[in-house]
């Protein structure tokens, strides 16, 4: 049973709803308990043989990870080498690692913790974006606009409004696409960047408001 006071929050992993992005189901944990510090989720397979972890291998953000085999029997592929991984089995990955997992039991469930070493941690806010992400690699904009704009804008999260900006360009809507770029940089500087090159704002590239806020 979960539970909830001023100081402290308990829940069984089964009480974090799943969300789902298209590839492999998660338990958004760092997101169900507000923890801002360090990035921490879980992963449950329902049957022998389901990938738990997404192939890859963090060098976007030089991120490390641990696993621990909370429940179960996994097997690890870390650069093609193959792991066995029975309950109570921590495995840690450094950046550069290809890694991914699948479960050789049903109910098989991992948690996965994770950060960048000697930087803060600033979460994203995939857990957000992640169930409007089957949507963007579909194409469809109108789709993650109608059902994401609301509780994106009601996230602290720079990632979804960044998501968001990218498909408001793609659809036309040039102002809000702006708009919600410009908030996004507010909350994390180095999107700015990412923005300039970015080939989703190609319909907004040659706005003057674009050029001043991305510096072109």
């Amino acid at each position: 049973m979960s539970t909830s006071t001023s100081t402290y929050q308990v829940a069984q992993i089964e009480e974090i709803d799943e969300t789902y992005d298209g590839r492999c189901p998660m338990r958004p944990v760092r997101h169900h308990f507000g923890i801002t510090s360090f990035g921490i989720n879980a992963f449950t397979a329902r049957e022998t043989g389901d990938r738990i972890i997404n192939e890859h291998d963090e060098t976007d953000d030089d991120a490390e990870e641990l696993y621990l085999v909370q429940r179960g029997r996994a097997t690890f592929e870390l650069d093609g080498e193959r792991i066995d991984a029975p309950t109570g089995t921590f495995v840690s990955v450094p950046a550069g690692v290809k890694r991914t997992a699948f479960a050789e039991e049903p109910g098989t469930t991992l948690v996965a913790v994770g950060g960048t070493p000697g930087k803060a941690y600033e979460p994203g806010g995939w857990e957000v974006w992640g169930p409007l992400n089957k949507h963007y690699q579909d194409g469809d904009y109108e789709a993650v606009i109608a059902e994401g704009r609301e509780v994106i804008e009601n996230s602290p999260y720079p990632l979804p409004l960044y998501n968001l900006a990218c498909c408001e360009a793609l659809a036309g809507h040039k102002e809000d696409a702006i708009g919600h770029l410009r908030e996004a940089i507010s909350r994390r500087e180095q999107l700015r960047e990412f923005a300039k090159g970015d080939s989703d704002r190609d319909s907004i590239r040659e706005e003057p408001a674009f050029k001043e806020l991305v510096g072109a």
